[in-house]
């Protein structure tokens, strides 16, 4: 089924060039476009969408003001002239933030990004079990949760510690991680870290020793890791 969605940009050659877009992807159903963001917000209230392309600078509201302003918001693709704005953009969650002129080929990868996404988020947790989305450096990134090594804590972010690859960071909880990850794949065994248990190689004096070499404390909070890795 194709994503639902809605443009809106007060110029018309851009709203123009987006439908135009919009009707080469199948996996897109534009419901409608509008030249100013009232009139989008409004038509938004009543009939919700999968996906929204909004450009960000407009005169009556910005794109910004008008994501934030809605209760059930869709997935969000900024559009616009103003590469400053994309640290505020990607602040609220934005699947993807295209440059103008926008090319259909990074017209389509944001596409593409965006039901890749919707999928992961539609499909029951079990299901799902194969990629952590999180975003990072001002954008959305898939993590195969087959690379992940280990999780660490740094305060208010999180740094994902990958095989062969760097380190993920994603200004998200522990605890919120844990929630997305499969329980019986990922555990906690310290205040500040969380490992994948296939990638432990040996336990010892509270240390648990990965493939890759590194070592990670085992706390007394969370010293049942060690007879549940036993199981693994």
């Amino acid at each position: 089924m194709p994503l639902k969605c809605i443009a809106i940009d007060d110029e018309p050659l851009a709203l123009a060039l987006i439908k135009e877009y919009c009707s080469r992807c199948p996996e897109l159903q534009l419901l409608h476009t509008f030249d100013d963001a009232i009139s989008g917000s409004e038509y938004l209230r009543q009939h919700p969408a999968d996906l929204l392309f909004i450009d960000i600078n407009m005169p009556d509201i910005t794109g910004l003001d008008l994501v934030r302003s809605l209760e059930e918001k869709p997935m969000i693709i900024f559009t616009t002239a103003h590469k400053q704005f994309a640290v505020e953009g990607f602040d609220l969650d934005a699947v993807d933030y295209l440059l103008k002129p926008i090319s259909f080929d990074r017209f389509a990868k944001a596409v593409a990004k965006a039901t890749e996404y919707y999928d992961y988020k539609m499909k029951p947790r079990q299901a799902a079990a194969e990629n952590l989305f999180v975003y990072s450096e001002y954008r959305m990134v898939k993590v195969p949760l087959a690379d992940i090594e280990y999780i660490e804590s740094l305060e208010d972010y999180i740094r994902i510690h990958l095989t062969g690859s760097k380190p993920v960071m994603t200004l998200l909880t522990m605890k919120k991680v844990l929630e997305k990850l499969p329980a019986g794949q990922f555990k906690r065994i310290h205040r500040s870290y969380i490992v994948a248990a296939g990638k432990v190689k040996s336990v010892l004096n509270r240390k648990a020793k990965l493939i890759s070499g590194t070592e990670l404390p085992i706390s007394d909070s969370y010293a049942g890791f060690i007879n549940e890795w036993k199981k693994v």
